[in-house]
């Protein structure tokens, strides 16, 4: 199993988690990573397992190599895909914004027939209000504050990590079971 890890950072938090992603999982499976400044939809079509890194930014923005290639990752045939994603926000000061990228990327992801992994629970968050929270309790992406909780953060990308890697592993052994 080949995995792309495709991630935007504009504050080096978010790259700083894919290189922590990277690291633990680069043991178990390969990970080729990309940076969104040099996004080239042909690279991320090439791959079958993507995991998408994001923040969020102000009022619920993309985070801005996101946004600048956002109209170029929507014309993606995601059908076949599976996808996991984080993001970054401040669930304090943007309560009513927190990790919305997640949201806005991962709507896209399902409304290009993809299919998405990762979830987690809202549970311990204060945030009021999330796009990404497509089910009550429950992100559809792992939800990271580096402002006021970074002190979760590695506990909570390691369980991640394992839980995708379980999922993915589980769906490539069914997909490889259906096709013989």
């Amino acid at each position: 199993m080949k995995i792309g890890l495709f991630y935007g950072s504009d504050t080096g938090r978010t790259t700083a988690v894919a290189e922590r992603i990277k690291e633990l999982l680069g043991e178990k499976v390969q990970i080729d990573s990309f940076e969104m400044t040099n996004f080239n939809k042909t690279d991320l079509e090439s791959y079958d397992y993507l995991i998408l890194g994001l923040s969020t930014w102000y009022d619920g923005e993309l985070q801005s190599d996101w946004e600048t290639h956002f109209d170029t990752f929507c014309e993606i045939d995601f059908t076949g895909k599976n996808i996991a994603i984080y993001g970054l926000g401040d669930q304090i000061v943007y309560c009513d914004y927190f990790i919305d990228g997640v949201g806005i990327v991962g709507q896209q992801i399902l409304k290009s027939g993809g299919q998405l992994f990762g979830e987690w629970s809202t549970e311990g968050y204060l945030h009021t209000e999330s796009k990404a929270e497509f089910k009550k309790g429950t992100f559809c992406g792992l939800a990271l504050d580096e402002d006021t909780e970074e002190d979760l953060t590695e506990e909570r990308l390691t369980e991640w990590c394992n839980q995708i890697l379980h999922q993915f592993i589980k769906k490539s052994s069914i997909t490889e079971a259906v096709a013989t």
